[in-house]
């Protein structure tokens, strides 16, 4: 099917045809064409000379050093930086940066990191995955400007609610974001959260993961310290010159949001990053191995395997430790979301290559992730015990109401757009009204992919349609992959702070294009 007959195939269509056929559940080999039930967006493609996979060592985020005891200070810059060997890139980076620097958090330390704006667009940062105060969080509208800098907010993307003075709050210069830390360990992410121009700002490198430690997981026989790996996983395409390719309204990313109409599904990639650095290679040792899995794309959504009878043992969720390891053959994983697994390459001879692939790739370009070489043997007195922590029991009797969200794409007088109930969102309007300390069954319906992210509560997969959840499913999370036409109940829990937080798509070119809810802790 060509791409242009694959647009003229409305979704909706194309699942009526697979569910009738019985190709809805039917899973993919290594290689199998993408099917569009599957896909996530479109593909841009890449004009500057890539470099075989494969050839690239694999870099380490840097970790950011306080400034004093419980205090970080990061600068939003731009610079250039070698992503495409032989040509440079510029970023916008925490530090200059791509991914930022890892926050290495405590929980019980409260934390206050400065983030300073020196790009000539403004920003709000948001703590995915964190419990924190609503000032905090990372609000689309809480804007940093840089100093010097003025900014006028435009109608946004359809002109709902965005004129209104009263949801703007614009600081010069920096801003001090207060993290409590009141909460266990779990590997969280930190990125850019502007009013309409989200995916862009993220495209160009305003992430970077986020770690919480505690005493609990820190007593178990994990692997640690070099064996204790961050993964941030994301797709770009670039220019001839090495530049980002992104399609862009506006490329100033100043006035008119949104991007261009064919990309309005998400935009993809065709190189694969790991770290920032194109399908790279890991030496390792006969060894387990931690790998803290981050998929930091936009819109992609990735079917992770490993090649050679490697298999991934699932010992957390996006909210830290389960109950007891899962073993997984392939982990799927949607924006947002995050994994930790451990890998065991003690049965492996030296020299051997074991290559991690995305089964949902669409060309051999999107289905190279990355690569392990083993090069040496080496001790190891690391294990993974069959328990890992106790968890809350995913009682639905617990929870006060039932609440149903829809995630559709609707036209509207202004155009389609991506909404939650029929709705575009409007800043400082909730949609629902919770109360602290209690539990709802929030169910979630669709149209398509929507990988649906909650800020500050975490939540407990209840089941998908008449199943209850899948493996994958395991575990507190506060992102949830909602596939075409499927129902997910989940068991939220409100927790934290009173005060306004929101909800939406991840899938960033859908947020971007109002598929967002605010929501009211009282």
């Amino acid at each position: 099917m060509s791409a242009q007959d694959r647009r003229a195939l409305t979704r909706r269509a194309f699942l009526g045809v697979a569910a009738g056929t019985g190709l809805a559940g039917a899973g993919w080999a290594l290689g199998a064409a993408l099917l569009p039930a599957e896909a996530a967006g479109e593909t841009l493609t890449s004009a500057v000379r890539l470099p075989r996979p494969y050839t690239v060592p694999l870099p380490i985020p840097p970790v950011a050093r306080p400034v004093e005891p419980g205090r970080y200070e990061l600068t939003q810059r731009a610079a250039r930086v070698e992503i495409i060997p032989g040509t440079t890139t510029e970023v916008w980076g925490f530090d200059g940066v791509f991914p930022g620097p890892t926050l290495e958090l405590r929980r019980g330390s409260r934390t206050t990191v400065r983030v300073r704006n020196e790009l000539p667009v403004p920003t709000s940062t948001h703590l995915h995955g964190g419990v924190t105060p609503d000032d905090s969080d990372g609000y689309p509208t809480d804007l940093v400007v840089a100093e010097g800098r003025t900014f006028q907010p435009s109608g946004g993307m359809h002109g709902h609610g965005h004129h209104d003075p009263a949801v703007w709050t614009f600081h010069s210069g920096a801003k001090d974001y207060v993290y409590p830390v009141e909460q266990r360990a779990a590997t969280l992410w930190y990125h850019d959260h502007r009013m309409d121009f989200t995916a862009p700002q993220v495209w160009r490198g305003l992430a970077g993961f986020a770690i919480v430690r505690d005493d609990e997981e820190d007593a178990l026989p994990l692997p640690k310290g070099e064996r204790d790996i961050p993964l941030f996983i994301c797709d770009r395409a670039f220019a001839e010159d090495g530049s980002f390719r992104y399609p862009s309204l506006d490329p100033t990313l100043l006035e008119r949001p949104g991007v261009e109409d064919a990309y309005m599904e998400g935009v993809q990639g065709d190189v694969i990053l790991v770290n920032g650095a194109p399908w790279p290679v890991l030496e390792v040792g006969t060894a387990r191995y931690r790998l803290r899995l981050l998929n930091g794309s936009n819109a992609r959504r990735y079917r992770l395997e490993l090649t050679g009878g490697a298999r991934f043992v699932q010992i957390g969720s996006d909210q830290g430790l389960l109950a007891e390891p899962v073993e997984h053959t392939a982990l799927t994983i949607v924006p947002g979301e995050r994994f930790d697994v451990v890998v065991d390459f003690s049965g492996f001879s030296p020299g051997t290559e074991i290559t991690m692939v995305n089964t949902l790739g669409e060309s051999p370009q999107t289905r190279a992730v990355m690569r392990f070489r083993v090069t040496s043997r080496v001790r190891d007195d690391s294990r993974v015990p069959p328990r890992l922590a106790e968890l809350p029991p995913a009682d639905r009797a617990a929870a006060v109401t039932v609440r149903t969200f829809d995630f559709r794409r609707t036209r509207h007088d202004s155009g389609d757009m991506w909404t939650i109930n029929g709705e575009p969102y409007t800043p400082g309007r909730p949609i629902a009204e919770v109360r602290l300390g209690t539990t709802e069954v929030w169910r979630f319906t669709s149209d398509f992919h929507h990988p649906v992210h909650v800020h500050l509560a975490h939540f407990q997969v209840l089941g998908r349609g008449t199943r209850g959840p899948e493996a994958t499913d395991a575990g507190l999370k506060d992102t949830v992959d909602v596939r075409p036409y499927e129902i997910v109940d989940v068991l939220v829990r409100f927790d934290g702070y009173r005060g306004r937080y929101m909800f939406h798509c991840h899938n960033l070119e859908h947020e971007d294009m109002a598929m967002m809810a605010d929501f009211r802790i009282v």
